[in-house]
């Protein structure tokens, strides 16, 4: 019953809404420079991941 009454509530939030789009908002700072290097991190994480493999199978044996 409950959700049947917020649905039918729903269009009339939807329609309760401007139809003018909000200003443009600033444009995004910079992002971070990890794509120069991705490379480097997939390989640290893969010798990481190589690494944790080894010690537990060297702590259940």
């Amino acid at each position: 019953m409950l959700a049947s009454i917020l649905f039918f509530f729903m269009g009339f939030v939807s329609m309760a809404q401007g139809a003018t789009p909000p200003p443009p908002s600033a444009p995004d700072p910079p992002g971070a420079p990890i794509d120069s290097n991705i490379a480097i991190l997939f390989c640290i994480a893969l010798t990481f991941g190589i690494y944790k493999m080894y010690k537990l199978s060297k702590k259940k044996a």
